[in-house]
């Protein structure tokens, strides 16, 4: 059988062809992907894995969308989506609580300060999931996903396996997390502190305060460049004169500098010129060679090397 019919058998109607991937982002822009998969259980996991062995394509896995940008042109592979089975909360001890890949940050930070635990609350304001977040090692306001994290159950696709990993093993560091591109997070194990919930909410309060006052709305994914060692993106793009820089249909935000702005149905490969012209810039005019946090999905090598990213993005 094609892949195609492999993963209609396996799916039904939760497989989609041809269907737009650009739109699941928060950039909604880009174009389609060749199979977008929802999946509601390590059974459909691993048929899917045998599928992809015999009929192998490019996978991606994809959360919120909220760090990720898709080429116009589209995906030409599997883009991997988690169902509702993998979107529960449990709270088992006093200290510990178990999360499917799929929640949501804001509401794990607000399910735990509820209950009276802390460790958390920074990811309020981070509009992605607990297997993404785990992926890019989120974090902000002076802490990170792997501070709280003590292991995560991860499926691996190459062999079809679900295996368990210790924070140790993930080898986390600043917005980076040693995650391979076929492996899933599942679910994961957070241990927290206890702290007193009105304290927790307030906490929360002002962090949803400080990133609408600082941080823009609108089409965009979040910070564009990972911050270089003691200092911010952000500030250096100020620096060289860059806000407001403006190619086709994308901006750098006057707002925020490490933001950068889409038009309504505009196109990904401005925003992508725009992200090598301000890198390039920055090097050229401050003398630091910025990382970007964005990735990317279906571009071309040679803009991925202009960025200087691996041949799966940033």
């Amino acid at each position: 059988m094609s892949l195609r019919e492999e993963l209609s058998v396996v799916l039904g109607d939760r497989l989609q062809l041809d269907a737009s991937l650009g739109a699941l982002t928060t950039y909604r822009i880009g174009g389609s992907a060749a199979y977008i998969a929802s999946v509601e259980s390590e059974d459909e996991l691993r048929s899917l894995a045998q599928a992809l062995s015999r009929n192998p394509v490019p996978v991606a896995v994809l959360g919120r969308g909220s760090n990720t940008l898709v080429a116009d042109q589209g995906f030409a592979g599997l883009v991997l989506t988690l169902g509702k089975s993998f979107g529960t909360i449990e709270f088992s001890g006093s200290q510990s609580v178990l999360a499917g890949g799929r929640v949501d940050l804001p509401v794990l930070a607000r399910s735990t300060v509820d209950r009276g635990l802390g460790g958390l609350e920074w990811a309020v304001g981070v509009p992605g999931t607990v297997g993404g977040g785990i992926a890019m090692n989120a974090g902000g306001h002076g802490s990170d996903i792997c501070a709280s994290l003590e292991r995560a159950w991860i499926f691996r696709l190459s062999d079809a396996k679900l295996v368990e990993r210790s924070t140790a093993d993930l080898l986390f560091s600043y917005r980076y997390c040693a995650l391979a591109s076929d492996e899933i997070v599942l679910r994961a194990q957070f241990f927290l502190r206890t702290i007193e919930a009105e304290v927790g909410r307030e906490r929360m309060r002002e962090i949803v305060r400080w990133r609408r006052e600082h941080q823009p709305g609108g089409t965009n994914a979040g910070s564009v460049f990972t911050n270089p060692p003691d200092d911010s993106a952000g500030r250096l793009i100020d620096q060289a004169g860059l806000a407001g820089l403006r190619m086709g249909s994308a901006q750098v935000s006057s707002k925020h500098a490490n933001f950068i702005q889409a038009d309504p149905e505009g196109k990904a490969a401005d925003v992508v010129q725009l992200m090598i012209e301000v890198r390039e810039l920055i090097l050229a005019r401050i003398g630091v060679s910025l990382r970007p946090e964005t990735r990317l999905l279906g571009f071309p090598p040679e803009s991925l090397e202009a960025l200087g990213v691996g041949d799966r993005g940033a």
